[in-house]
């Protein structure tokens, strides 16, 4: 039987419950344990596929085709494994479900309540993924708060479950915060007791306590969260700053808690946790020996979990490379002619971000015809792509008024248009073309040459193609199909001649990349970016590796 780690968090949101959890994770698994982790957020969207970015971070996609929370990236950049639809839950997911059952007359016509259908199905989705996959460890993190009267429901769940297993099989993490006063240069404590006493309210206790903390934690202070917080001293982690989210799971192996959880569980602890890969890629990510500068184009730079698996793929290309990356957010609704040059020159490429809607497409374009005619290396994702052919429309091939038809339903050059099978669908949410696709790469590409191979398998999500009418056109004039789906056409890669990189992906690649496994797409962006800034005061050796 699966064990079971349920991370839970309070005093405030975004402590960081997904990093700990992953960190565990990791931990575990290099102890040779088989591990998973699943996200149980509190929220009534059924996913996170029709919130805007601002709400709630980007939508993270897994194989599967589902549309998840963005803490599933950081579970599978740590673990390296993929996770799938059943590692998401909402609350709308479980509310539809005892619903959809209820009209069906499953529940014999009883009175349906929160207790037990609402708790039952959440007890069954948390136990669903051992049960399918023969897990030794189940990690389980509850989003938000405790408290929160949203998460009432999953702390009676968990409540039920750690009593139907017993305290050897089902274990509480509890990750609070130990804020410092500067005036009076003082930890406290109280937070951290008061968001105990809540779950202990709810019938739940914590069997580890995580601190958040700015500064170190003395044998004082510990003694005092145990005492008062009803958990062995032991079981006070100290969770300081970290420099880097990849140094909690080594900062959480100093402090033991992959040997107390193990200790809780009754699980014997194997092997020391074999982390030399890990090791070897945070030496590379903090020693770097260059240095280059990326602007990310896009329109929700505002906030930086917008883009998180974006700048989480620079980290890891940037390590592989042992190059620093530093990455320039530019916000694509206020590039204008005036502007352009002045915000793009001084970088060493461009990557044109995902997205949605007609608000600042225009920007995004110009930063590319800017990357395209000077030769900057070009990395365009998704409806990045889709603005890269735009713009080869507009100004290579003197289509004017090309457009997507997702920004102008009547342009006379549809150049991007709607995929077929999306024009009849009125239900927004989870009906995009989603999930892994294959895709046949030219072995006359740098794609090709980034992977290695010519075929792949990546994650899409997106309603619009490149329109295959124009196919022969831009081929003509340079810019080349160089990865197709093999069974639609659909064009996946495209790229153009005489260029150092120009390369722009329908799919989503930066969701597959990972610490031990850099996206070969962006480690070869950066090496080209890297090249770029070496040639940067020689014009005429940009032009020579160009051609």
């Amino acid at each position: 039987m699966a064990k079971y780690i349920f991370v839970t968090g309070g005093v405030t949101s975004s402590l960081g419950k997904g990093i700990i959890a992953a960190s565990v994770a990791k931990l575990l698994q290099a102890r040779g344990f088989k591990v998973t982790i699943q996200k149980l957020d509190p929220y009534i969207n059924v996913d996170p596929g029709t919130l805007n970015p601002y709400e709630h971070g980007e939508c993270y996609v897994t194989d599967d085709g589902a549309e998840t929370d963005l803490d599933l990236g950081h579970y599978e950049r740590f673990l390296s494994t993929p996770t799938s639809q059943a590692n998401n839950v909402t609350t709308g997911r479980i509310y539809q479900y005892v619903i959809n059952k209820e009209r069906e007359g499953a529940y014999l016509g009883k009175t349906v309540q929160v207790i037990p259908h609402i708790t039952d199905e959440i007890k069954r989705r948390i136990t669903l993924l051992a049960t399918k996959h023969d897990y030794d460890i189940v990690l389980t993190e509850i989003g938000g708060t405790v408290g929160d009267i949203e998460s009432l429901p999953y702390i009676e769940a968990i409540r039920q479950l750690q009593w139907e297993m017993g305290n050897d099989n089902c274990i509480v993490l509890h990750l609070t915060l130990i804020p410092y006063l500067k005036a009076a240069k003082e930890l406290k404590t109280k937070p951290t007791q008061h968001s105990v006493k809540l779950m202990n309210e709810n019938g739940l206790s914590p069997d580890i306590i995580v601190c958040r903390t700015e500064e170190p934690l003395n044998a004082d202070i510990k003694r005092k969260i145990a005492l008062f917080c009803n958990v062995t001293i032991d079981g006070v982690i100290e969770a300081a700053d970290a420099e880097t989210i990849y140094d909690v799971p080594l900062n959480m192996m100093r402090e033991n808690l992959d040997a107390i959880c193990l200790e809780k569980l009754k699980l014997p602890l194997r092997q020391e946790p074999d982390l030399k890969n890990w090791k070897g890629f945070l030496t590379k990510l903090k020693n770097p020996k260059s240095k280059v500068k990326i602007g990310l184009v896009g329109k929700y730079v505002e906030l930086q979990d917008a883009y998180k698996s974006i700048l989480e793929a620079f980290i890891h290309a940037g390590a592989m490379n042992e190059c620093k990356v530093e990455v320039v957010n530019i916000h694509s609704e206020h590039l204008d002619n005036e502007n352009l040059k002045s915000s793009l020159s001084g970088l060493d490429g461009i990557l044109v971000a995902p997205g949605f809607g007609n608000r600042g497409i225009e920007g995004k374009i110009l930063a590319i015809q800017y990357a395209r005619e000077n030769k900057i290396p070009f990395f365009g994702i998704c409806l990045g792509m889709q603005c890269s052919v735009i713009e080869f429309a507009r100004n290579v091939l003197g289509f004017e008024t090309a457009n997507s038809t997702e920004m102008d339903k009547h342009t006379p050059y549809p150049v991007i248009d709607i995929m077929e099978d999306q024009k009849n669908i009125i239900q927004m949410g989870g009906t995009m073309r989603l999930g892994a696709f294959d895709c046949e790469l030219n072995i006359n590409s740098k794609s090709y040459e980034a992977y290695g191979k010519p075929y792949i398998s990546e994650r899409h999500r997106h309603r619009w193609e490149f329109n295959n009418t124009y196919l022969d056109q831009f081929e003509k004039a340079g810019m080349k199909a160089v990865g197709k789906n093999p069974k639609t056409g659909l064009v996946e890669v495209v790229e153009i001649e005489n260029h150092p990189f120009y390369v722009g992906a329908q799919y989503h690649p930066e969701l597959k990349s990972t610490v031990e496994n850099p996206h070969p797409l962006f480690v070869s962006f950066i090496k080209a970016a890297m090249d770029y800034s070496s040639r940067k005061k020689n014009p005429s050796a940009i032009e020579s590796s160009a051609n």
